[in-house]
Order: structure tokens, then sequence, then C-alpha cells
């Protein structure tokens, strides 16, 4: 079995919260602040650091949540953008799976591996994680010492 590493995206990678007016934009369903968010970690040195663990054999995912409360046409889109700004910002990763799930819905019940590493800015979600969870800071020192 593969060893894997998971990312969530709002707040790890994906800067969904330092959009303007992102709440008021993600209750009247618009999914502008998805498309939008800015990167949070320097995208080609985490490319070409996910591109040697892929090398070495760690299959590489995400596991990010809808919006709350959302309509299922709202996560449908929200879904889209989602993956739209994976292959914008991570084109030349090849992710061994995506999921997007509604919200609130336990991470780790995606993981097939319980030693599995996240990378997560929410607490409670590092802390239900069967494996290893880091949080959102220094995410690319981490995997350079894999």
């Amino acid at each position: 079995m593969k060893r894997e590493i998971w990312f969530d995206m709002d707040g790890t990678i994906a800067n969904l919260y330092g959009e303007t007016e992102w709440l008021k934009d993600i209750k009247n369903e618009k999914v502008r602040p998805y498309e939008n968010a800015k990167v949070m970690v320097n995208m080609q040195v985490l490319a070409r650091v996910l591109n040697r663990l892929t090398r070495e054999g760690y299959a590489i995912g995400v596991i990010t949540w809808t919006a709350r409360g959302g309509t299922k046409e709202y996560n449908n889109e929200v879904a889209k953008a989602k993956r739209k700004w994976l292959n914008t910002h991570l084109a030349t990763v090849k992710f061994n799976t995506i999921h997007v799930i509604e919200y609130g819905v336990p991470k780790w019940t995606m993981a097939t591996d319980r030693n599995a590493i996240l990378f997560d800015d929410e607490e409670r979600n590092r802390k239900e994680w069967k494996g290893i969870a880091y949080d959102e800071k220094n995410i690319i020192e981490v995997l350079k010492k894999l």
C-alpha cells in the first residue's frame, strides 16, 4: 500500500478566507471566492516536492469540503471550481484522488492509509485524523523531510 499525503484546500493551500466578502459570497451561493483564492504556498516548489514524493511511491490527494449549508447545485459548482483551481495552480501534479465532500464529513473517513499525512488548517480535522496531521504552516518544509 502506498503511503498517502492529503491536503485540505480552504485555508491550507488556497486562501479562501483572504478573499473580500468571501462569507457573503458563499451565503449567496457565488463561487467567486473559490475561483479567485490566492495561493498560500509557493506552488512551483510544492509541485516539485509532490512530484518527487510521487516518484518515491507516495499517493497524493485532496480532501476538501463543499460550502457549509450549500445546496446540491451550488456544491457541485464549488467542486468544479476547486478542481479547476488545483488544475491551474498545481497542473503538473497528478493527484491520485480528489475528494470534494459535504461540509462536516470527517476527513479521516476518506483515507485508506491509517498512517496517512494530512495538512489542514482546521484543528478539529487534525485531532480526528488517524495518521499524522499538520497545520498549514511549513507544508513544504515538512514534505522535504519525507
